[in-house]
């Protein structure tokens, strides 16, 4: 196998450090690519402060989920200290046994002083030198044996990220999807006295995408982008008044995360939450795909939020006494921007009026559709119905 090192501090691992393993990886005949993260980098001093050594090795491994031709190799943290090429050259030489010399990858601003560099000349005999074009200028003919990476520049560095992370400016997608998560999670590259990571220290976004990757795995494309728009929507409305945003978006993404499974498994799971099920949802077990749903999310991901299970758990038909949270979800599940033929002035509703007007009247509609079409109502719709219109009533007779 011939393999190429690609080192640096990663701090943090952006596109520009992927997008040129990609180069070696498609242009160079490199079977595969060892990202290695400097303990101590000896070139950027101002890069070893900050996140930990830890943290940088996180956003790496989670930079490269699914690629079997990208590697992190951790040798360098493991020996603490200054990271010396050298040293990890021969390290990686005596574990890996790759076919002919590694190529070890060098930036066209640090190549300038390589031969300063600690036993560089032990460097050019057992590795292959390449350098990559940074800063844009023409190459140049180097002192030394080497080869010239034709590859393109982004202009991206770390240093960049973390200022834009520190100025509160975009920089989301200039980092990978993983790496991106740790940061929001871990709060990194941020003032000590700056404002937090959005969201619910209990739900992290890792957690999240666990579960949006869970649904997408198991839906539809369709049904999986009905879940999607449906958590954003009870996101924002949970945001709006004043319940968990993190807390609604989990909801939604895991409400009809049991949608496509057959009627067996569906009575199955709904059987272990010690409730009843009726011989209408016996005949008819999609119907019970939310109670699935609460249970599954428990035993495989080990959610134990109340609000966010009774949420799920009633999405389909509502139930009296539900929580703030289960009926922002009934409500996002019903009327979010993938669902046709809703009333504009329902959705105009939602945006303008408190949670206690929009839920009694979006089920209203949720009825009025089900009995045009001849529907049958389960008795939880109906005496959530019920009890939505008296207090309606009561709250006319306050007035």
């Amino acid at each position: 196998m011939r393999l190429a090192v690609l080192g640096g501090s990663f701090n943090p691992v952006h596109i520009g450090h992927l997008f040129l393993a990609g180069e070696l990886l498609h242009g160079q005949g490199y079977d595969r690519v060892l990202l290695v993260p400097a303990y101590q980098s000896p070139f950027k001093l101002e890069a070893n402060i900050g996140p930990s050594s830890r943290d940088r090795l996180d956003m790496l491994l989670a930079s490269i989920t699914g690629d079997e031709r990208l590697s992190v190799e951790d040798c360098e943290i493991r020996r603490e200290g200054i990271s010396y090429t050298i040293d990890t050259l021969r390290d990686i030489i005596r574990r890996y046994q790759p076919e002919g010399k590694p190529g070890l990858v060098i930036g066209d601003d640090l190549a300038e002083g390589f031969l300063s560099w600690k036993d560089s000349s032990g460097i050019l005999d057992i590795a292959e030198i390449i350098i990559a074009r940074r800063n844009g200028t023409e190459a140049k003919s180097r002192p030394f044996p080497c080869r010239q990476l034709e590859n393109e520049i982004m202009d991206i560095s770390s240093g960049l990220v973390r200022e834009r992370i520190k100025a509160g400016a975009a920089w989301e997608y200039l980092v990978p999807a993983g790496a991106r998560i740790i940061i929001e999670d871990r709060s990194l590259y941020r003032e000590a006295s700056g404002s937090p990571a959005a969201g619910d220290p209990e739900i992290t976004k890792d957690f999240l995408v666990r579960i949006e990757e869970e649904a997408r795995r198991r839906l539809s494309p369709g049904r999986f982008l009905h879940s999607r728009n449906t958590a954003l929507l009870a996101r924002d409305l949970a945001e709006r008044w004043s319940q968990t945003p993190a807390a609604a978006w989990l909801a939604g993404m895991g409400h009809d995360i049991c949608k496509s499974m057959k009627d067996g498994e569906l009575l199955e799971l709904a059987r272990k939450d010690g409730m009843a099920i009726s011989a209408f949802e016996e005949k008819k077990a999609s119907l019970l795909h939310g109670r699935a749903a609460a249970v599954f999310l428990r035993e495989r991901f080990g959610i134990e939020r109340e609000d966010v299970l009774e949420a799920i758990r009633v999405h389909t038909a509502g139930e009296p006494g539900m929580g703030p949270l289960a009926r922002i979800l009934y409500i996002a599940d019903k009327i979010e921007v993938g669902r046709e033929k809703i009333d504009p002035a329902l959705r105009k509703l939602v945006l303008e009026k408190d949670l206690e007007e929009v839920f009694p009247a979006v089920l209203e509609q949720t009825v009025s559709w089900l009995r045009a079409r001849h529907i049958d109502l389960l008795k939880e719709t109906l005496d959530l119905l019920k009890s939505a219109r008296e207090g309606m009533k009561h709250e006319e007779k306050q007035g």
